[in-house]
């Protein structure tokens, strides 16, 4: 598979990452509130869920960087998370509900992983198409 190893060191970060940002999360649901200056939320537990669920996805990346060839379907659907999340983002700024600095948000965890996540894609895409079982490159 073309680019095997950076795959493999993007999903490895991705996964650590997503572990990280879940568990702080967890215990510190109100960040974001306090960052972009907006009221702290009267329901963190909302928030501290959202931070399981992507934290969960950490262990899922740590799959696809354990076996590039046969990751496919979990990166489509971080990838799919990674634009949809940013799109209602900016629904909540546009319609004045949410401040542009909330925008940290979709920073971290979607847009610097765009590029490496839609890359792996093509490549696995491309590895699919010729059946080549060459692991290195």
């Amino acid at each position: 598979m073309r680019r095997r190893r950076f795959h493999q060191a993007v999903f490895g970060v991705a996964g650590a990452y997503n572990l990280a940002w879940g568990a702080y999360c967890a215990l510190d649901p109100q960040w974001l509130f306090r960052y972009a200056g907006m009221p702290l939320s009267n329901h963190p537990e909302i928030f501290a869920c959202l931070g399981m669920v992507v934290g969960i996805y950490g262990f899922l990346y740590w799959q696809v960087a354990r076996d590039p060839e046969h990751g496919a379907a979990i990166a489509a659907v971080g990838l799919l998370g990674k634009v949809l999340g940013p799109i209602g983002l900016a629904q909540l700024i546009f319609s004045g509900a949410w401040p542009v600095k909330s925008v940290v948000l979709c920073v971290t965890n979607d847009f610097i992983w765009w590029v490496p996540f839609a890359l792996y894609l093509l490549d696995v895409r491309a590895f699919r198409a010729t059946g080549t079982s060459s692991r290195v490159r």
